[in-house]
């Protein structure tokens, strides 16, 4: 009896003994609210250790604002992007032709202040040549200007001129106006319309637009539409389309192909001009330059800068100067020695030097302004200082 009483009283003690553990057992420390980390202050870190509850109340964490992300910056622009926009301007006929040996360059009679291209009569593919052809076997008269040295005659007069100018000339090879270059036929009509198609849209962008407009008049075997002429230039490959072509499709029709409703109606506009004889190859080829700007400039969609680019890429006159062009501005800046990063930050049209100026430098090179200019998006190609 006594034997179980002490088993009872020992299996009590042992019972309470565990309750009293289990109740001493400390509590798991409350979840502390993840919110903003604040400043610690004073000794409310060290009662908060201890605790494990913050001494004062964190309020409830809020979403945070999604930060809108950076857009990647678009490369910027080149500091001289005119030749880029106006190679289109001054591209052969041959563009979308067979590709052919290049024939051997032509001498023919050369003018700085007249037309130098062969231009391709956008009707008939007559070329028309201002100047008269000489024989490869005859040796030019002396003073004679040739398309064969009309480039060394004007890069000569450049560093007679201003002998900076001579680095620029030894780095660079100006081809445009090089035997080469004035050898290229050009069409008028489809230079013109490329300059038209090329306005505010990048380069690649220009040239897929373009052989969207010459797919329009190609048919589904690939003869482009009656347009084979016996020079060979439409041979099925797409030959630019005869401005009557153009001025006999609707407005709706030449948007197909990418053309802006603006730019559709500025090229049904230029093809008509052509088609009534309004403007041609041969008046191009034989107009004074004024006369050449006051025709051009009359034709919708075509502004000073277009109808300057067209005079010096496409016909060639090598006596050219684009007072309007920044990379002209910008390279004639450096040119003279001017900081033109700190000048970049300046506001206004003529942030790198004045219109005057610019053109009272310019004047100096003259019967050459074009090939001076083209040497002018080149100068921060070039080291010149050696020479100042």
């Amino acid at each position: 009896m006594a034997t179980r009483r002490s088993a009872r009283l020992s299996a009590a003690a042992s019972a309470e003994s565990k309750s009293t553990i289990i109740a001493v057992e400390p509590a798991p420390p409350a979840p502390v609210p993840r919110g903003r980390k604040r400043k610690p202050t004073s000794d409310a870190p060290k009662l908060e250790a201890v605790s494990g509850v913050p001494e004062e109340e964190t309020p409830a964490p809020a979403t945070p604002k999604r930060r809108r992300a950076a857009k990647p910056k678009a490369d910027a622009p080149p500091a001289t992007p005119t030749p880029n926009n106006a190679l289109l301007i001054g591209e052969p006929a041959t563009t979308f032709e067979t590709p052919k040996p290049k024939p051997a360059a032509v001498r023919r009679l050369a003018d700085p202040t007249g037309t130098n291209a062969p231009l391709l009569s956008p009707e008939t593919s007559r070329i028309v040549n201002r100047g008269a052809a000489i024989s490869p076997s005859k040796a030019p008269l002396p003073g004679q200007v040739t398309t064969a040295n009309i480039l060394e005659e004007a890069c000569r007069h450049l560093i007679s001129v201003d002998a900076r100018m001579k680095p620029l000339v030894e780095s660079h090879h100006c081809r445009i106006f090089s035997p080469e270059g004035l050898s290229e036929k050009i069409d008028p009509f489809e230079s013109l319309c490329s300059g038209i198609i090329s306005q505010q849209v990048s380069g690649a962008a220009a040239k897929a637009i373009k052989r969207r407009f010459v797919g329009l008049f190609v048919d589904d075997a690939g003869n482009d539409n009656g347009n084979d002429d016996n020079d060979g230039h439409g041979s099925g490959h797409g030959r630019f389309p005869h401005p009557s072509q153009v001025a006999a499709c609707t407005v709706e029709h030449l948007r197909t192909a990418g053309l802006s409703q603006r730019k559709a109606e500025y090229v049904r506009g230029l093809a008509e001009k052509f088609a009534s004889g309004e403007l041609s190859a041969q008046m191009l080829a034989d107009a004074a330059y004024d006369v050449v700007l006051e025709k051009l400039l009359a034709v919708r969609g075509l502004g000073q800068w277009s109808v300057e680019m067209f005079a010096c890429f496409g016909l060639k006159r090598m006596d050219v100067f684009s007072l309007g062009d920044l990379g002209v501005q910008r390279g004639m800046a450096a040119f003279v020695g001017r900081d033109v990063a700190k000048l970049k930050g300046k506001g206004g049209k003529w942030k790198y030097m004045s219109e005057s100026e610019m053109r009272e430098i310019s004047e100096r090179f003259a019967p050459y302004r074009s090939v001076f200019m083209w040497y002018m998006w080149r100068v921060e190609e070039t080291d010149i200082s050696t020479l100042e």
